[in-house]
């Protein structure tokens, strides 16, 4: 992965942070018994993934690769090979 550059974009950086804090909210307030508290981090985490979606669709997320061309092999190429002749 770290040849392929995979989340290095300030995209996914700024939805990660926001995620991890939204966790971390929502962990706390799980322990501190409040359900409002935890709902809270919850949305805030949901917020994360939705923060990163919006970055990524105005270009700050990694450009997606070109689609390869297709090679398609031409009748002649398809032989047998050299030790299977009689």
């Amino acid at each position: 992965m770290a040849g392929s550059s995979h989340g290095h974009t300030p995209a996914a950086w700024t939805g990660v942070i926001i995620v991890i804090i939204g966790f971390c909210v929502a962990g706390a307030f799980m322990v501190m018994a409040n359900p409002l508290g935890f709902w809270a981090g919850m949305v805030i985490t949901v917020l994360g993934g939705v923060v990163g979606a919006i970055m990524r669709s105005m270009g700050l997320g990694q450009s997606k690769p070109a689609q390869p061309v297709q090679v398609v092999a031409k009748p002649e190429a398809a032989r047998e090979p050299a030790g299977a002749e009689s």
